[in-house]
């Protein structure tokens, strides 16, 4: 038998989930015969045979995650000689215990443990309730402990078994979702985010008028007047990159998860041909058929989340990005217009950055231009 594992995948992907099979064992494949799909954060991607043969076991069921090197399939070779597969790692549970689960009315005499482990780190508990922890499927480290020197205790781990049994199993985030999560999570860890608020009037625009378009016109103002927003930042070598060329992320929300597909070289397109690759891109995400190298290479990021709700956020600067802007919905406002009063429709803008690379005043002059462009 010969095994073929999941090969690397490209732009430093750990993972894939397995979309759908397209053999199964016995059936006998060709050298670059499609062998299953898989999704990954970036797109689904075909996995063809490395080479010829027959078969013999396909690891894994549709929707199951699988790491790079992990088994996809096993190969028959001429000889027919079986042999056994390789035994999978195993898990260790540090929490489990030999004998009894106390029920939770009894007293815990054991001495509270501290072993770091995936489903508790560092949390003080018996082997006892990390054992009831375990047989009721809850997770250690979302237990608030009541017990003396905040120790979970048997009672804490009974009431948050019950409240997860009102809210129902656990979902588990794939694909697009999955990697969305991952990268707030490095966004959280990472970034030192400062947001700018204000609103600009655009009672001047005129009646359907491209929003999007206005505002991709705009940022590219303002990258020319203040590149500082226009960079990525190292946060090892504690250094940012200027670039000249504008590669706009548009975030782009679908049932799936959020997309941020890229125009590269944004300026270098009018506002006709602007649209048209607006127009392209959101029908590729939502195909699933946009190519894995639009969805890398962002140097600003523009969510223009007005279009759905909301007047201002606090946009999540990806790094290595160092800014974000984002549009709310656009409403009629009293502005002072030569000391008379009078009823406008402005737009919100809310301009989140980096403060690891990018100083107060940098964003503030961003923005100024930014609404001046607006304003024309």
């Amino acid at each position: 038998m010969k095994l073929f594992n999941l090969p690397d995948l490209g732009e430093g992907l750990q993972e894939a989930e397995i979309v759908t099979w397209q053999v199964k064992p016995g059936d006998s494949v060709q050298q670059g015969q499609l062998l299953l799909s898989v999704e990954t954060a970036k797109a689904i991607v075909e996995i063809p045979s490395p080479e010829a043969g027959i078969i013999a076991k396909c690891y894994g069921e549709d929707g199951d995650i699988v790491q790079v090197g992990d088994p996809l399939v096993e190969f028959r070779i001429e000889s027919g000689t079986a042999t056994a597969p390789p035994p999978q790692p195993k898990r260790e549970d540090p929490g489990a215990v030999v004998g009894e689960v106390k029920s939770g009315a009894e007293v815990i005499r054991e001495r509270p443990s501290e072993i770091s482990n995936r489903a508790g780190g560092g949390i003080k508990a018996t082997p006892a309730v990390r054992a009831l922890a375990k047989q009721l499927d809850v997770d250690l480290s979302i237990v608030t402990p009541t017990g003396p020197k905040d120790t979970v205790t048997a009672a804490d781990i009974q009431r948050v078994a019950k409240i997860l049994a009102e809210v129902g199993p656990m979902e588990l985030l794939r694909g697009v979702r999955r990697s969305m999560a991952r990268s707030m999570a490095q966004a959280h860890a990472e970034v030192v985010p400062v947001t700018l608020f204000d609103v600009v009037d655009i009672q001047h625009w005129k009646t359907g008028e491209d929003v999007t378009v206005r505002l991709i016109r705009a940022i590219l103002a303002a990258c020319e007047a203040e590149p500082a927003l226009n960079a990525w930042y190292d946060a090892h070598a504690i250094g940012r990159r200027l670039l000249k060329k504008v590669h706009l992320g548009i975030a782009t929300d679908t049932p799936d998860g959020l997309f941020v597909p890229v125009i590269s070289d944004v300026g270098q397109y009018s506002a006709g041909q602007l649209r048209e690759q607006l127009d392209q891109i959101k029908q590729a995400v939502k195909e699933r058929s946009i190519a894995p190298d639009r969805l890398r290479g962002n140097t600003f990021t523009l969510s223009n989340f007005g279009t759905i709700a909301g007047r201002h956020a606090n946009p999540v600067v990806v790094p290595p990005t160092v800014a974000i802007l984002g549009a709310g919905h656009s409403y009629d406002a009293v502005v002072a217009v030569n000391g008379e009063p009078h009823v406008h429709r402005v737009l919100p803008l809310s301009l989140t950055f980096d403060h690891r690379a990018v100083t107060g005043g940098e964003a503030g002059r961003f923005l100024g231009v930014l609404m001046q462009s607006l304003s024309e």
